[in-house]
């Protein structure tokens, strides 16, 4: 039986390799994010070797955005994407940098203010599972790197679908499963012997970053999302792997 398959039958969830009451994983969470947003930009270029804004980039290429968009940065934490999508859509569009976590959003609101990014930029707090929007209101909601801390990830692909406009899309960028053998195995003496020391290191946080190397592990591979995706309603529902399948990016349609 899988994980995804396991949260579906019982009300225990992951938290990374750990079994949790579902009700507990948000907190959990939450305490991860209070925790490292401070260092959260630091760390994210350490860890990648700056690699995260190549696949920012490449998110933000695929979004097709337009100038008068309305665009949903879910999980956005703080504010890669909002800034370039601020950007983009222009005077006439609007971004909401939604995240569920508020000294994330603190954070994001903080970097983008000093950037003098005002204009047309919302900050909402949020939970996925539940968006706090009408039907049909974005042309493109994009969710970098936030879908696996989510606790029910079904109900937030359904919201997601929900509040998106007909004719628009769905990226997700998560982290995801390497295609080859060596990689894997790299990327796991990585991520379990490095990374953790890194975070004790800068963010003065092992444990949380222990956490998201695990809760990586824990995330459905590229095709179980797509599958994910489609079952949510979305359609023509594609994924390209990035950095070896270390990322994906899935993307998706409402009509």
């Amino acid at each position: 039986m899988s994980a995804h398959d396991q949260d579906h039958q019982d009300n225990s969830t992951h938290f990374g390799y750990q079994t949790v009451d579902k009700n507990e994983k948000e907190s959990k969470v939450a305490s991860v994010f209070h925790s490292v947003a401070a260092q959260y930009d630091v760390m994210n270029d350490l860890m990648s070797f700056g690699i995260h804004r190549l696949w920012k980039r490449f998110t933000i290429d695929a979004s097709g955005i337009r100038p008068g968009n309305k665009v949903l940065d879910l999980a956005g934490g703080t504010g890669d994407l909002t800034a370039k999508f601020s950007q983009l859509v222009g005077k006439d569009g609007q971004v909401v940098l939604a995240d569920i976590n508020s000294s994330m959003l603190n954070v994001g609101r903080d970097k983008l203010r000093d950037r003098g990014l005002v204009q047309n930029i919302d900050y909402v707090q949020a939970n996925a599972q539940h968006l706090p929007f009408e039907d049909n209101t974005f042309d493109v909601i994009t969710i970098a790197f936030g879908l696996r801390n989510v606790t029910d990830k079904d109900e937030a692909l359904r919201s997601m679908y929900r509040v998106l406009k007909p004719g628009g899309r769905l990226l997700v960028l998560e982290f995801s499963k390497p295609e080859q053998e060596l990689l894997t195995k790299a990327y796991d003496f990585y991520s379990f012997n490095i990374l953790p020391k890194m975070g004790e290191l800068v963010a003065k946080d092992g444990d949380s970053y222990q956490y998201l190397a695990e809760s990586i592990r824990m995330h459905p591979n590229q095709e179980t999302l797509k599958e994910m995706m489609e079952t949510a309603g979305f359609e023509q529902t594609t994924f390209k792997n990035l950095t070896g399948g270390i990322v994906a990016l899935h993307k998706g349609y409402k009509f």
